[in-house]
């Protein structure tokens, strides 16, 4: 099974598709990670944030997802990229709490107010919706533990008859 997660950062993509890798004994790639390895994208000292190249990304990817058969991939571009994949996972937050985790994990305000903002008008979910089929997207809210929430989209995934 190919999974896809994305969402704004801070609504628990990473933690989120680690634990629902380990529970469906598949690998787990981060989207960062895969540039950085890759050299699709370049580190913005002043923005500290890694640049990437959405269409080389979303090659890269095709390419690296023939050989693979079990896989969760996450990251917030990849809502901005259409690869083959069985699911589209869409994780969301309320803004005030994905507010609070950024705040927590040091960002700037700038960034925080972009992601918030992200958050609130959709960003994610308008392209997601745009690239894949209505039927390969699953849209949860960040439940209050990463168990929860990887519980809520394993049962999704079995009521859609992927897996027992």
């Amino acid at each position: 099974m190919k999974l896809l997660i994305t969402g704004s950062p801070g609504v628990g993509k990473t933690s989120v598709s680690k634990m629902l890798a380990e529970k469906l004994g598949c690998k787990s790639l981060n989207e960062k990670e895969f540039s950085l390895e890759k050299r699709i994208g370049e580190f913005d000292v002043d923005e500290n944030e890694l640049v990437v190249d959405v269409k080389k990304l979303e090659q890269e990817l095709k390419k690296f997802l023939k050989k693979e058969k079990n896989i969760v991939l996450e990251g917030h571009l990849l809502c901005e990229t259409k690869i083959p994949i069985d699911f589209a996972i869409l994780i969301r937050t309320d803004p005030e709490m994905l507010e609070s985790r950024l705040e927590s994990r040091g960002y700037t305000a700038e960034k925080i107010q972009d992601n918030v903002f992200c958050e609130g008008i959709d960003y994610c979910k308008k392209h997601i919706e745009r690239r894949y089929p209505k039927k390969e997207i699953i849209e949860v809210t960040s439940k209050k533990t990463i168990k929860e929430t990887t519980e809520h989209i394993l049962k999704e995934i079995e009521q859609r008859g992927k897996i027992k």
